[in-house]
């Protein structure tokens, strides 16, 4: 393609420099003198085309000085301090096994406050970072009682809720075995970790009995005589982790609720947890450029007099429109001519956030707030600033889902529907469809970007997400302007030359704070 543009095909010089082949370059670059800061107006070209980098340019946008920069992660650890029971005995355990391959507890053991209870307890997610497994992403799975996954958090004293059924005992399949009917309260007597497995083991004193009767099982528990069934088979590959963890998995879970201690008692015993993790991101350098002979500048055209003129606007939409495609579906990356790539959105959630399937003709509103209330459980993230961008037929799908009940079956205005579209609105210019849902207000843009993706939706937390321009040492590298004169060699003919060039990268922390529905 050529590099000048004209009223014609170009320019047709082809003379080289003394001693020098054809094929060798025949223009001097010369000197790119003079440099306009564009920084957030290039985003304001266009607007409705690019939503996302609108969004990013504008409100999180967060300078940094290294190309490869770093940033902390912090999760917080108080309601995540759940185990699975995943073995247990009447008496001590030797070495680190109890009883695991029975999950029906005898009854005579739990059937009274005061009972001794021995249980194994292990984890899913990493206590260094306190990193979780993330529904429908198996790049990240943590089975239970993978490598740094121990449970430390348990301590004396402490009060442990185990849940119990009776009612489906000898459960034979996964779904079965998650069912909940009854649960026990116990007090920790002991925790002691185990010798060679990530486990703590826990003797405990029954305070709340469970049900006294025949087949009290463990939840979570299939029948059968294998370790690998005593989380019904969940757990035990990354893909199961991955489908489970929102779902059955949850009423298989131990949690702490609370502490008892005696009167006059000193000071308890206390645990460290490691609430930080740490990634990095890199920076992309994106330029496009554009070049005129002055001939060509001064000539008045029909229509549009001044093609420079026209040619240079084409040339900003376009730059910002390659910036907008990069910050979806780029992947981080470095070339082997030394250029990095930047992390993109739809690249990023699909490889470690949440992860949802999403056809058309056959998703219910019933099943799509399903996945709103695994993707918004506040146990598991609490975002409070998610824009979801969705492609075209999605878009539309959305609206006549939430707009179906005020248009075709609304009684009063006082009885509205638990999904509806209740306002539209702009924000930083892009419309906004804001539908109301019982998980919260939905803020809905269309991105043409992502017709003909696999993503028909796009969930971000714009406040666990960061658009960093390299900026240091009295530099900006946030999107400048270059102009510049050149001649080309043997004809004396200036032209003028421009480039725009923009160095940025995406910082893209909290993972189960983003989704993706394909």
């Amino acid at each position: 393609m050529a590099d000048v543009f004209s009223l014609e095909s170009g320019l047709t010089e082809t003379s080289s420099p003394s001693g020098l082949s054809p094929a060798s370059s025949t223009i001097s670059t010369g000197d790119l003198r003079r440099k306009y800061n564009f920084g957030d107006r290039v985003s304001e070209l266009a607007i409705a085309q690019d939503p996302f980098f609108r969004f990013v340019s504008q409100i999180a946008k967060k300078p940094t000085d290294d190309p490869e920069f770093k940033f902390t992660e912090r999760r917080p650890s108080f309601h995540k301090r759940y185990a699975y029971v995943t073995g247990w005995s009447a008496a001590t355990f030797a070495g680190d096994a109890g009883t695991t391959n029975n999950a029906e507890v005898t009854s005579t053991i739990i059937d009274g406050a005061g009972d001794i209870l021995y249980v194994q307890m292990e984890t899913d997610y990493k206590s260094a970072g306190n990193v979780t497994n993330i529904y429908g992403s198996t790049g990240n799975a943590f089975k239970v009682g993978a490598s740094g996954t121990m449970p430390e958090f348990f301590m004396e004293d402490q009060l442990i809720k185990i849940p119990f059924q009776s009612t489906n005992a000898g459960a034979s399949t996964a779904a079965t075995a998650f069912l909940v009917d009854d649960y026990l309260v116990a007090k920790v007597i002991s925790a002691t970790k185990a010798p060679s497995v990530e486990a703590v083991i826990l003797k405990l004193e029954v305070v709340r009995p469970c049900a006294a009767t025949s087949g009290n099982e463990l939840s979570g528990w299939g029948a059968g005589g294998t370790a690998d069934q005593s989380l019904g088979g969940a757990g035990t590959t990354a893909a199961e982790t991955a489908n489970f963890t929102q779902v059955q998995l949850e009423s298989a879970r131990c949690y702490v609720v609370g502490t008892a201690h005696g009167q006059g008692t000193g000071y308890p015993a206390t645990w460290k947890d490691a609430p930080f993790s740490t990634s990095y991101g890199r920076t992309q350098i994106w330029k496009t450029a554009m070049a005129m002979d002055n001939t060509t500048r001064a000539t008045v055209l029909r229509y549009e007099a001044n093609e420079f003129g026209r040619i240079w606007r084409e040339k900003l939409i376009e730059h910002k429109w390659d910036i907008e495609q990069s910050l979806l579906f780029g992947a981080q990356y470095k070339s082997s001519d030394g250029s990095w790539q930047t992390q993109g959105a739809v690249d990023y959630a699909l490889s470690y956030s949440n992860v949802f399937s999403l056809t058309l003709s056959s998703k219910t509103q019933d099943d799509f707030l399903d996945d709103l209330s695994n993707y918004l459980d506040p146990r598991y993230n609490n975002a409070k600033a998610t824009l979801f961008f969705v492609d075209t037929p999605t878009y539309n799908w959305l609206h006549k889902l939430s707009g179906y009940f005020q248009n075709n079956l609304e009684i009063s205005p006082n009885f509205r529907a638990d999904m509806s579209l209740t306002a539209k609105k702009k924000v930083f210019g892009i419309d906004m469809s804001v539908i109301s849902t019982p998980y919260g207000d939905m803020n809905v843009a269309r991105n043409v970007h992502l017709d003909g993706s696999e993503v028909k939706i796009i969930g971000i937390n714009m406040k666990h997400c960061k658009y960093r321009p390299l900026v240091g040492n009295g530099l900006n590298r946030d999107t400048a302007i270059y102009v510049g004169v050149q001649t080309l060699e043997n004809s004396g003919v200036d032209r003028r030359v421009d480039l725009i060039q923009t160095e940025a990268g995406m910082e893209w922390q909290m993972p189960e704070s983003h989704a993706v529905w394909k």
